[in-house]
């Protein structure tokens, strides 16, 4: 049976992306770092979409801050194989922040921490992802990458270093793996309402990125949306980017007019 599989989808914006495959119709496999978290977002979902065949998965990208866990991956491939899943839709939403990876400061291992979970462990699980694609006449990728991967911001060298590094990768697979059928896109989002908006709402009233040139920041719906667009409607476009992020981008600064 086809299925997608979302990583990082327990919270925020993997909730959102899970959400809407769900209500396409779409069987979906979702994956999270922490079991009981899983098992609860597991719950919520079968819940909500009572017809819908969803499967959580625990699984951790890293051994330790140098070494991604191959043999993983490895293991949810087989799991998935035993099942007689096949995986049409591969979505790399799960990603390390580095929000504690101060310049200068910080050891070069926690910068190598992010760098490998954002790009590394991403190249890998989606190597054993276009194995099965390519015998199985073709399928997707959709990275949810980050519009710092064009506009640096303070204190956040390892994140936009990886989200950078990561668009490289996605054009490279795109071109690679055209030939099997294999389509590979990115989504970039820019500031997003998540639960961190919440946790400190007078920080993210006033902060320069949440002044984007339509008044608004983006949502988890709208990410998903995206996300959608590339894996179901975009047929013949691959090695492409699509921004969600109100605009930002394309401002040479914010203007801060409180509207």
């Amino acid at each position: 049976m086809n299925y997608t599989l979302i990583t990082g989808a327990c919270v925020n914006t993997g909730v959102a992306i899970v959400k809407k495959f769900l209500s396409e119709g779409k069987n979906v496999v979702f994956t999270g770092r922490n079991e009981n978290k899983v098992l609860e977002a597991e719950r919520k979902y079968k819940s909500e979409f009572c017809d819908a065949d969803v499967i959580g998965y625990t699984i951790d990208s890293l051994l330790d801050r140098k070494t991604v866990d191959e043999k993983a991956i490895e293991e949810l491939f087989d799991f998935l194989d035993e099942k007689d899943i096949f995986i049409d839709t591969l979505v790399l939403n799960a990603a390390d922040q580095g929000l504690d990876v101060v310049p200068l400061e910080s050891p070069i291992e926690d910068f190598m921490r992010v760098i490998n979970t954002n790009m590394v462990w991403n190249y890998c699980i989606s190597e054993y992802a276009v194995k099965r694609m390519r015998e199985n006449g073709g399928g997707n990728i959709v990275f949810v990458n980050s519009n710092t991967a064009y506009r640096a911001i303070p204190g956040r060298v390892a994140y936009s270093a990886s989200k950078s590094g990561q668009l490289g990768m996605m054009r490279a697979m795109a071109l690679e793996f055209g030939k099997y059928s294999i389509r590979v896109n990115a989504v970039l989002p820019g500031m997003i309402k998540t639960d961190r908006w919440e946790k400190n709402p007078e920080f993210y009233e006033n902060v320069p990125s949440r002044f984007t040139p339509i008044g608004d920041v983006a949502v988890g719906e709208d990410i998903a949306d995206a996300v959608w667009y590339f894996a179901a409607n975009a047929r013949n476009t691959t090695g492409a980017e699509l921004v969600v992020d109100g605009g930002n981008t394309i401002q040479l600064y914010p203007v801060c007019d409180n509207r």
